[in-house]
C-alpha cells in the first residue's frame, strides 16, 4: 500500500496562508472526496483558502500558474485520471503532472499534488478519504502544499 512508511505529522499552523485548491469535475464521487480531505486539512491548520473547478486534469496547470501568480500561497491541485484503452491516460498523466511540477518550479511555490493516476475506480475509492477508504490523497496533497509553503516562507526571511 502507497501509505506505508508515511512519517508522523505534527499539526501546522496555517492561518497566515491562503491556498487554491483547484479540482477537476471528472469522476465525482472520488474528486468530491479529495477536495474534502484537502479542505478539512486546510480548515484544520487555520489556512484561508478557495475552491477553483476546471474541466480535467489537463487544465489543473494553467489553472494552478494564474492561482499563484495572481496571490495564493500554494495550491492544491486535485483531478482522477482512470486508464482506458487508448494512450489517452499516458497522455494526460503526463501533461498534468509535467505541467505542475513546471507550474511549481515557474512561481517558486507549492502544488500540492493529488492527481489520482487509476487502472480503475476502486483505487479511487480506496484512496479519497471517503469512508472506508484506506487512504486520504487530499488531505495528504493539502498538508503537503501548507508544509512546503511554511518551508520556502522560512527559507526566505
Amino acid at each position: 500500500m502507497a501509505g506505508h512508511g508515511a512519517p508522523e505529522v505534527q499539526p501546522l499552523d496555517g492561518r497566515d496562508l491562503h491556498v487554491v485548491v483547484v479540482a477537476g469535475t471528472w469522476h465525482t464521487q472520488i474528486t468530491d472526496g479529495l477536495i474534502a480531505g484537502a479542505t478539512r486539512t486546510l480548515d484544520a491548520a487555520g489556512a484561508t483558502w478557495s475552491l477553483v473547478r476546471v474541466p480535467g486534469s489537463f487544465e489543473l496547470p494553467v489553472v494552478a500558474k494564474t492561482a499563484l501568480e495572481t496571490g495564493a500561497d500554494a495550491v492544491v491541485a486535485l483531478g482522477v485520471i482512470i486508464r482506458g484503452g487508448t494512450p489517452h491516460f499516458e497522455y494526460v498523466s503526463s501533461a498534468a503532472t509535467d505541467g505542475l511540477t513546471r507550474v511549481a518550479i515557474e512561481t517558486g511555490k507549492p502544488v500540492g499534488f493529488g492527481v489520482l493516476t487509476l487502472d480503475d475506480e476502486q483505487q479511487g475509492i480506496d484512496r479519497a478519504g471517503l469512508e472506508g477508504s484506506r487512504e486520504d490523497k487530499g488531505a495528504e496533497a493539502a498538508d503537503a502544499a501548507l508544509r512546503t509553503a511554511r518551508i520556502l516562507r522560512d527559507l526566505r526571511v
